[in-house]
């Protein structure tokens, strides 16, 4: 029943830098939100700064705010009390840009959304990436397999977006965010975690 699937789940809401993906992000943080979840938006440097072809950020902003009913978040500071105040029962990392994978798998937190993830391992708590890059199946691919191997890290189930034009890219299905939610939330990745080709263009 809508309102119901994820109730008084708290759920962060992290979104990095795969501009062209953010049209997918927010009708799912909506139907989280619909279903139940309290969410709470976390920032990148580069999403919270960066106007670009696909929207200007205060509109995003806007939008984040309508959804969540809440402030987002966009310092390190702000990302930090996650850990200690243990704030979140899971942490979504939707579109999840090569450059962010390449960071979780190294243990590197220079922006609000990698402090979110390294707050909420600390606690032994879920993290949900829904991967997002051109370079996934390049030299990206070693952080990927490092990241499936980590405990606590569950991936959105993912496919080639455009296997003739870009063969090395991968995007998330975003529409199997809330089903890898409930599936990380019992310790399991929900599966099949590799789909066939999406064939989504960017």
């Amino acid at each position: 029943m809508p309102g119901t699937r994820f109730s008084n789940l708290r759920v962060g809401a992290v979104l990095t830098g795969s501009h062209c993906t953010m049209d997918e992000v927010l009708p799912q943080l909506q139907r989280l939100r619909d279903e139940g979840a309290e969410l709470v938006p976390i920032l990148s440097y580069t999403v919270s700064a960066t106007d670009n072809r696909f929207y200007p950020v205060a509109e995003l902003k806007d939008a984040l705010r309508r959804i969540s009913g809440t402030e987002i978040i966009t310092t390190i500071t702000g990302a930090e009390p996650i850990g200690p105040r243990k704030l979140l029962d899971i942490v979504v990392v939707m579109p999840a840009t090569g450059n962010t994978i390449a960071k979780m798998a190294n243990g590197i937190a220079d922006t609000p959304s990698l402090m979110a993830v390294k707050a909420q391992l600390r606690n032994q708590r879920p993290v949900v990436v829904a991967i997002s890059t051109n370079d996934a199946l390049g030299v990206n691919a070693r952080n990927i397999g490092a990241l499936m191997n980590m405990k606590d890290i569950y991936f959105v189930p993912f496919g080639q977006d455009d296997p003739e034009g870009k063969p090395r890219s991968l995007v998330a299905n975003m529409e199997l965010v809330g089903d890898t939610i409930l599936a990380a939330m019992t310790g399991r990745q929900l599966q099949p975690m590799v789909l066939g080709p999406i064939f989504k263009s960017h």
